[in-house]
């Protein structure tokens, strides 16, 4: 492929959800947030929660909803390994409106299921934005 562009794979327990030559690539980490241009340096790290964004090389982008998981990148190939990857545009606000919702209104004493309650607050919250973005 072109010296302009970086390999991106982005890959489920169900499936391999891209495979494609694309110009960047930003993936969200458990700490922040990384973004991997063509001959980028070898790394690796945690993935966190959010949105993965592909830049194409014929214009416009693509992006994804993941949630947690590992990525390297080595060779000009950047590797994403998540349970769930969703298509931002497959995002409904009204269902992400309800999904936080329900989220917001589950209480608990126990430190362990706080912690569940406020991680699916944290997803319903970050679903919302990108499918109000859009």
């Amino acid at each position: 492929m072109a010296e302009k562009t970086i390999r991106c794979r982005l890959i489920t327990r169900e499936s391999r959800v891209l495979d494609a030559w694309v110009s960047y690539c930003a993936v969200p980490l458990w700490d922040g947030s990384a973004g991997f241009m063509p001959n980028a340096a070898p790394f690796v790290a945690k993935v966190g929660m959010g949105e993965l964004r592909v830049d194409l090389p014929s214009g416009g982008s693509k992006s994804w909803f993941i949630d947690g998981g590992f990525m390297q990148t080595v060779n000009n190939e950047v590797t994403v390994l998540t349970p769930n990857a969703l298509p931002v545009e497959a995002l409904d606000a009204e269902e992400c409106r309800a999904e936080l919702a329900e989220a917001n209104a589950r209480k608990s004493e126990d430190a362990k299921q706080m912690d569940r309650i406020t991680d699916d607050r944290k997803r319903a919250r970050m679903k919302l934005t990108l499918a109000q973005r859009r």
